[in-house]
């Protein structure tokens, strides 16, 4: 099974393009990254596949059905079920302790057992000895690893990553990275924006969006990606 996004397109009304006539596929269990300058478009791409972002033109497609012409109630079922989600900022609630923080989503879902899935979620990114320390008591590393327990608690098929290391520090980052392919590995696809050249090393699909476009980077690029870390400009490719 796998995110589809067949020729999807946004457009601004500043004019910009947050992704033109894109498409791409994942597979089951693949670490996905697509990686740009800022305002290439790599955010709207990864909203679209979120369906956080109604794309213009085109379709998304999860599991084999059609999802981007659903209700909002239907959209918001599908982000619930087979989505998960972490961003730049851990974004905890700072009045609960990290398990608390965990369980929010299966309470809003209104699932049973939640306690026992709230300690797996936690034992995978190796933070039950933290699980009743608040946000405000965990160094920047441990909080994002508690948004990744919060967005595999329910078990989602997909998780989406939005700048995940763009907050830390090199160490701190690569342990956030090195966290993700293990979550990729047992069998959740992970699909990851991000300007961090470190993550090459991490992912098993790299993709460059530029201009709204999507491809798959050349050597050189990949090369220039690695050795500068910076925005690459990769017209004409």
């Amino acid at each position: 099974m796998a995110i589809e996004l067949r020729q999807i397109s946004k457009r601004y009304p500043n004019g910009a393009v947050g992704a033109l006539d894109v498409d791409l596929t994942t597979e089951p269990g693949e670490f996905v990254a697509l990686f740009g300058p800022s305002g290439s478009g790599k955010t709207s791409l990864l909203q679209m596949a979120g369906l956080l972002l109604h794309p213009d033109s085109g379709e998304v497609w999860i599991d084999g059905d059609r999802v981007d012409d659903l209700s909002e109630s239907g959209t918001a079922a599908i982000r619930r079920s087979k989505l998960g989600f972490v961003f730049q900022s851990a974004s905890l609630l700072n009045l609960l302790s990290a398990a608390e923080n965990v369980d929010v989503s299966l309470r809003l879902l209104g699932v049973g057992g939640r306690k026992a899935k709230v300690n797996a979620a936690l034992e995978a990114v190796a933070m039950v000895d933290r699980a009743h320390h608040r946000p405000d008591e965990l160094s920047g590393g441990e909080q994002q690893r508690v948004s990744i327990a919060r967005a595999l608690v329910h078990e989602p098929g997909y998780l989406l990553a939005d700048e995940p290391t763009g907050e830390l520090d090199t160490a701190t980052g690569a342990s956030i990275l090195g966290l993700l392919q293990s979550v990729a590995r047992a069998g959740t696809t992970v699909l990851m924006a991000s300007h961090d050249p470190a993550a090459i090393n991490y992912v098993d699909r790299a993709l460059f969006v530029t201009d709204g476009t999507l491809h798959a980077p050349t050597r050189d690029e990949l090369t220039l990606w690695l050795t500068e870390g910076a925005a690459i400009n990769t017209t004409g490719s």
